[in-house]
């Protein structure tokens, strides 16, 4: 049996600077979403519309992330991450020019559709990361990766505030347009393509039917307080969400080559991550709604802090700069305990953050100590959450993983928006016209964001028990380079073994690849310098491992694995490259 994917002529070594530079695209991706925060009160003034119309300016971004994630992250495994990471970039560029550009609603909507693509960029930078580093280097990396869109949420906030209130609120789009050419350069010139590349072609009607599921859910839960909870639109399209989305799900299961393999997704460790990033993403989102408005309502309020835009955003700055501060604490502990132990920390941290806050919301200094245990507690969830996708997907679905993990993160999210918003509206004082929030819809917003908490731990707490990182050894290669490109790790569940030629010599950076029952790709890796590999396997069954290396012929073994928690012995012997003539 010979596996036919065709292997890049050259790869490009993974420099220091890739695991920033990936970062810093992160980090773009959130200053694209908090962009709009200070100025979201006077978004109906500054386009000449009502209210109701102004919030598509929001929804339309959370929509068409929701949709670009996943898909981005199965174009990125079957045609290359690093492409698709530059086309997502670039696509928010042409979206910020465009809402530069225009006061009227609809290109205001259509810009904003546009810089929703970036999402995107989160799932591929994590999947380069994976296949680029070197596992010592992947855990703090794909951590920082994880919580960027928290760091630069956090920090676009006071920012993007001080724009605001001194300049042309145009300025935000320019802006945010010039960080995307800047991050597209930096890729261009620092990120190597990954050789990495999945089996099959492009799931068009799979993706045509997610899309149009996603949207039909998010409608309503983004609306709904508008349109009523009750109303036959809103209970219509959760009906029509439901249908589309058991059917897309048929289909899939149907598909050689879907654009979510459902059956990886149904494993406990992807599941009830998922679910899990659910409760994440509700949490970081209610403290991103509740302290700005409470450090910003007038003092005569009784309870507000009376703060400015500007310093309400340096405030909260903290939130972020933790959780970028946090990654390589978590790479220690992860190290130590592993990342299911981490995410449960995190979840605790977060919980006594809420706790704590219900009782600290009488001065400013006390919303700088909620963001800070908050950002310390969510970016330990958030760095885990990663870690645990890429532990239970083969390769070639990293990308794909990834981007639906980062899509449960927004679909946790817009939750948060839809719920706290109509509790705060609910609970709001009507002075001369206009909604006031009140201490006691703020604290019930954290008391529902516990609860999310609580929810999150349980889905933690049923994720599959794992062996301690520390247990699993590494083969190095002789250089820094060679362990760099080929590593060849003892896997708990997996094979491993070495390659060698006929005369039962070590073959090096020799390309082995998994093949899985149905003929795809199930991993890939080279061989270090004494010709070791390994290759953890996604489920149980029968595999192919096909290998290769210049100057050798091709070599295919058929082995099964139980499933269980034991590596498979297998060594490859190629033999002697036939010359034809």
């Amino acid at each position: 049996m010979t596996h036919t994917t065709t292997d890049q002529p050259t790869r490009r070594e993974a420099s220091g600077t890739l695991v920033p530079v990936l970062a810093f695209a992160g980090i773009v991706v959130a200053v694209m979403q908090t962009l709009l925060v200070p100025v979201i009160k006077d978004l109906p003034q500054l386009l000449d519309t009502d209210p109701s119309n102004a919030t598509w300016v929001l929804t339309s971004t959370l929509l068409s992330g929701a949709v670009a994630t996943p898909i981005m992250g199965r174009l990125g495994d079957l045609y290359g991450k690093r492409r698709m990471l530059i086309t997502s970039l670039a696509v928010m560029v042409v979206g910020a020019l465009v809402s530069a550009f225009t006061s009227a609603l609809l290109p205001m909507i259509v810009g904003r559709t546009l810089q929703g693509f970036a999402m995107g960029a989160i799932p591929l930078g994590i999947g380069l990361m994976r296949d680029m580093l070197p596992r010592e280097r992947l855990g703090s990396a794909m951590a920082l990766m994880s919580s960027s869109i928290g760091v630069g949420g956090g920090l676009a906030l006071p920012a993007a505030a001080l724009v605001a209130q001194h300049t042309d609120w145009h300025v935000l789009f320019y802006g945010a347009a010039g960080l995307g050419v800047l991050s597209i350069a930096l890729t261009l010139l620092v990120v190597p393509e990954s050789p990495a590349r999945a089996e099959g072609s492009f799931d068009l009607l799979g993706a045509i039917g997610l899309s149009a599921g996603l949207v039909l859910l998010l409608l309503p839960i983004t609306k709904g307080r508008d349109w009523g909870w009750t109303s036959a639109t809103t209970l219509g399209l959760f009906g029509a969400a439901a249908l589309v989305l058991l059917l897309w799900g048929v289909l899939e299961l149907r598909l050689k080559a879907p654009l979510v393999d459902l059956r990886t997704t149904a494993r406990p460790a992807v599941l009830f991550t998922n679910l899990a990033s659910i409760m994440v993403g509700v949490s970081f989102y209610v403290v991103s709604l509740v302290l700005p408005q409470l450090l910003q309502l007038p003092k005569a309020t009784g309870y507000g802090l009376g703060q400015s835009m500007v310093v309400a955003g340096l405030l909260v700055a903290p939130l972020g700069l933790t959780m970028m501060f946090t990654a390589p604490i978590y790479a220690r502990l992860s190290a130590k305990y592993g990342p299911k132990v981490t995410l449960i920390i995190g979840m605790v941290v977060i919980g006594i953050g809420y706790g704590a806050g219900l009782g600290l919301m009488s001065a400013p200094w006390q919303s700088a100590v909620i963001a800070v245990v908050l950002g310390a507690g969510i970016g330990l969830a958030y760095s885990s959450l990663p870690a645990l996708i890429v532990g239970a997907v083969p390769a070639s679905e990293t990308g794909a993983a990834n981007g639906l993990n980062t899509l449960m993160r927004s679909i946790g999210t817009s939750v948060s928006s839809a719920v706290i918003g109509m509790v705060l509206a609910n609970t709001a004082h009507n002075v001369g016209g206009m909604a006031i929030p009140t201490m006691h819809g703020f604290r019930l917003s954290f008391l529902i964001a516990t609860g999310a908490v609580a929810l999150g731990l349980l889905m933690a707490l049923c994720l599959p028990r794992q062996s301690r990182p520390a247990q699993h050894t590494q083969l190095r290669a002789s250089s820094e380079e060679e362990a760099g490109i080929a590593r060849a790790e003892a896997v708990l569940r997996g094979f491993r073994g070495r390659v060698l030629d006929a005369d039962g010599v070590p073959v090096a950076r020799a390309k082995v690849t998994l093949i899985d029952r149905r003929g795809r790709q199930a991993g890939a890796t080279l061989s270090s310098q004494d010709g070791g590999y390994a290759l953890t396997v996604p489920a149980e069954g029968p595999y192919v491992l096909a290998a290769r290396a210049a100057g050798h012929g091709p070599h295919a073994s058929a082995a099964t694995h139980a499933g269980d928690e034991r590596p498979v012995d297998l060594d490859l012997s190629l033999p002697g490259e036939t010359v034809h003539a």
